[in-house]
């Protein structure tokens, strides 16, 4: 389950080395309060829920400065869970407010473009599974044991694309993003 704190950062997503200064003059409390209105604004203007959301950071009553300065915000949204995770910034409330411009731009999207714009800008905050969490073997229909060939992944990848593709009717973006990872971890355990 994901928590306030410490930070939960999403897997695969490749964290800042360099921080970059930042023009923004938010306070804490301003950047939470604005990225709290802004989720509830792009929910009703999406006219889909948002639910379970969560704010997440190193930010502790101890220590607004923490060494990591990272905020994720994790959220249910489309029946899918969903995760906006900045840490360009040196400053927690600076990631904050660009978390909250981030969702004003959807918004922007919806009203200008539609709801299929957004969903696709989404794609790539969907918050997927560890690939260690992903059994690739039953995924990709590898019995245990099963001796297995780079060729074979990709014949049984591709066999499961074409129903699972986002694309395709009755697929799905997170039965794709699984069988993504599931490919990517077999190939890493058959040529390890």
């Amino acid at each position: 389950m994901t928590q306030a704190f410490p930070l939960q950062w999403p897997d695969g997503m490749p964290r800042t080395q360099r921080h970059q200064a930042s023009t923004f003059r938010s306070t804490l409390a301003s950047a939470l309060k604005n990225v709290r209105t802004s989720i509830i604004a792009f929910g009703r203007d999406s006219g889909k829920q948002v639910t379970d959301v969560i704010i997440s950071s190193n930010v502790s009553l101890g220590m607004e400065r923490p060494a990591d300065p990272g905020v994720s915000l994790w959220f249910t949204w489309d029946d899918s869970q969903r995760c906006i995770a900045v840490d360009r910034y040196p400053k927690p409330e600076d990631n904050l407010q660009a978390i909250h411009h981030i969702l004003e731009a959807r918004r922007t999207e919806v009203r200008h473009g539609g709801l299929h714009i957004v969903r696709q800008t989404f794609k790539g905050f969907l918050a997927l599974p560890s690939p260690d969490a992903v059994d690739w073997r039953a995924v990709l229909g590898f019995k245990p044991g099963e001796l297995v060939t780079p060729a074979a992944i990709d014949v049984a990848y591709r066999d499961r694309a074409k129903d699972a593709h986002p694309d395709k009717q009755g697929g799905d973006e997170n039965a794709m993003a699984i069988l993504n990872l599931a490919r990517a971890a077999a190939k890493e355990a058959v040529t390890a």
